[in-house]
């Protein structure tokens, strides 16, 4: 039976998938969705901002939703160029950032609201932020596109994303050590009121930071493992240098666990000891990246700013 003429311009319409919007946001590259990411986390840290210059409460929600949508586009991007570079997307120090930023968020995500801290989501996103724009903004850290770093060896590429993870995870400890100095500050000094009420207590503060310790100690310690499986049989192919920055990272992570599990690594001297881990990861990153072989620049495709 022929359809009834009313319902032929219906049934002729094209289907939603063809509808110019969405085939714009299928056309994004990688970077424009990282540059979306970075939009969206710095709207959540822009919104947590205003909330602390009104002296009201802080969005909580709406930080959250903007820290999600914003981690949802780097993973995209980062998916992008993790299927062109043929494994995870750790090319470069532009790719180590964007991953690294990517790893703090999840975890925030996972335990954030666990913890019901809408400013521990503000500091995340200030972080995601901080790590997505900054790389974007150095041409230089993308210049090179290596693919197939990892030569299909499925050991070494789980060592590379699990230390990288681990930074991550490290990112997200000085967060926590920081809002840890900033309540230290507002109980010394009596100052409960104003932004101050929305901090977490310190009690709980001091249970994060000792869980997100140990979870970067395990990971890193898995990913030394897991990289040492390779190691033994390619030793010539391991980057000293590497090596060593990794290792010292991982020596720094487990001896300033061990002290605080002890008791003699406490309050304010801990607190300071993860902000130190975190800076010294980060500085890490340069020598993971320029440790590699060198490469031949890739002719790829114009990067979209």
């Amino acid at each position: 039976m022929a359809p009834e003429p009313h319902l032929l311009p219906r049934l002729a319409r094209r289907p939603i998938f063809g509808h110019p919007c969405y085939s714009m946001v299928l056309d994004l590259s990688d970077r424009q969705w990282l540059w979306c990411a970075a939009g969206l986390y710095t709207a959540g840290f822009l919104l947590g901002t205003g909330s602390i210059v009104r002296g009201g409460r802080m969005h909580g929600v709406l930080i959250y939703c903007s820290i999600l949508v914003g981690y949802i586009a780097q993973f995209i991007g980062l998916g992008i160029r993790g299927r062109a570079n043929g494994g995870c997307p750790l090319g470069n120090e532009f790719e180590i950032f964007q991953f690294t930023a990517w790893s703090a968020t999840t975890l925030y995500l996972l335990i954030g609201v666990r913890f019901r801290s809408s400013v521990l989501g503000y500091f995340t996103s200030c972080l995601g932020a901080a790590l997505t724009i900054l790389s974007l903004s150095i041409p230089a850290w993308d210049a090179v596109r290596r693919t197939h770093i990892f030569g299909g060896n499925p050991w070494l590429e789980l060592h590379a994303s699990l230390a990288i993870f681990s930074y991550g995870v490290f990112g997200l400890l000085a967060l926590a050590s920081t809002l840890f100095l900033f309540r230290h500050f507002s109980l010394k000094s009596k100052r409960l009121g104003g932004w101050f009420s929305f901090l977490p207590s310190i009690l709980d503060l001091d249970h994060i930071e000792v869980r997100l310790l140990g979870t970067g100690a395990v990971l890193l310690t898995l990913a030394l493992l897991f990289g040492s499986v390779y190691w033994s049989r390619d030793a010539a192919s391991v980057g000293l240098f590497k090596l060593a920055a990794t290792v010292a990272v991982w020596l720094v992570a487990s001896l300033a666990f061990a002290l605080r599990v002890s008791g003699k690594l406490l309050s304010k001297r801990f607190a300071w000891t993860c902000l130190a881990l975190f800076a010294a990861a980060l500085l890490s990153l340069g020598a993971v990246d320029t440790s590699r072989h060198p490469v031949t620049p890739k002719a790829a495709p114009q990067a979209t700013q």
